[in-house]
């Protein structure tokens, strides 16, 4: 037995996809219907260990990746936890993102052609799944979107990085500023995907495409993907580093809160709030301004600028200076 020996996909217990292998296709679900098949970090690990067993089985020559049921594809990154715990801990969201990115290399350096089966909703990181893969074949009433700049984040595990090579660069600027729905049709004609069909023939599509896929020799497909992924590999190693510690720094600021809380809570962020804050000379940055106050009474150090009271001992504070009040909602806080 050599080291690098594939398992049976049953020996596999995964918890949130799921794998199979058959007929030289390995089969990788998104198997979180009830979240819209978002990624979180169990996700990102459970996907980057059968990316890692297929790409080491000789028996499986094209791998499919695609979601559960008929909704979504991948919805991206799991905000209920980002809000529940990165926001608390924006470290952690640094190792997240460290995950996600040994995931995506993963899925990029399978040495085998990818296929994404887009079978729902493409958001976010999910569209980061369908750009890492080589091929996309789309249902007819799939929809894709980046949401970043909409939820307080930037969409830099990928998107920033691939779109401009995948779509050009002023409808990559589109989708990554305004946040809007881009439909099928649209999506092929812009080469975001390379075929779409009715969902009734999706399946029979990728079986399609993989077996002309399977019909060629493996390591000069290997070398091909290779080659092709030159300008994608050079924009990713560019960046990705920096696009790990800035996403974490960030996750300290009011931005994310604002947008993650807003989506937990089901309404809508209040971002011209947070300018009308900034324009009004208070800060956009701290969810109650920076820690500039001390408690003369206590001695509590790194108070909040638009705190009235000691958070520790209740005291009154020195009076805040004007334009330091405004919450993010534009009133007096």
């Amino acid at each position: 037995m050599g080291h690098f020996e594939p398992k049976d996909a049953a020996d596999f217990k995964f918890q949130q996809i799921l794998y199979e292998k058959k007929d030289w296709v390995a089969r990788i679900t998104f198997n979180r219907p009830q979240v819209y098949n978002c990624c979180g970090a169990i996700t990102a690990r459970e996907l980057t260990e059968a990316f890692t067993d297929a790409s080491w089985d000789d028996s499986v020559a094209v791998v499919v990746l695609t979601g559960a049921g008929k909704d979504a594809f991948c919805t991206g990154g799991d905000v209920r936890e980002y809000a529940d715990e990165y926001t608390r801990r924006p470290r952690d969201y640094w190792k997240w993102i460290g995950g996600f990115q040994t995931c995506i290399d993963a899925l990029r350096n399978i040495g085998k052609p990818t296929i994404a089966r887009l079978n729902g909703m493409v958001v976010g990181g999910g569209n980061e799944f369908n750009l890492a893969c080589d091929l996309a074949i789309a249902a007819d009433h799939v929809r894709i979107r980046q949401v970043g700049t909409q939820v307080g984040s930037v969409a830099c595990g990928g998107a920033t990085q691939w779109l401009p090579i995948v779509i050009g660069e002023r409808r990559a600027r589109e989708m990554l500023y305004l946040c809007e729905w881009v439909d099928a049709p649209t999506a092929l004609q812009w080469g975001l995907v390379n075929q779409v069909v009715p969902y009734e023939q999706l399946d029979d599509a990728v079986d399609k495409l993989a077996a002309k896929l399977i019909d060629k020799f493996p390591e000069c497909l290997r070398y091909t993907k290779q080659q092709t992924n030159f300008w994608k590999d050079l924009s990713w190693s560019s960046t990705i580093g920096h696009a790990r510690d800035w996403l974490a720094l960030h996750f300290a600021s009011l931005e994310p809160y604002e947008g993650m809380r807003a989506f937990i809570e089901k309404r809508q962020p209040d971002r011209i709030g947070l300018r009308r804050k900034a324009a009004m000379g208070g800060s956009s940055e701290f969810l109650f301004g920076p820690y500039t106050q001390d408690c003369a009474t206590c001695g509590a150090r790194g108070i909040p600028e638009e705190f009235r009271y000691c958070g520790v001992c209740g005291a009154e504070l020195a009076p805040v200076p004007a334009g330091a009040v405004v919450a993010a909602n534009g009133h007096k806080a």
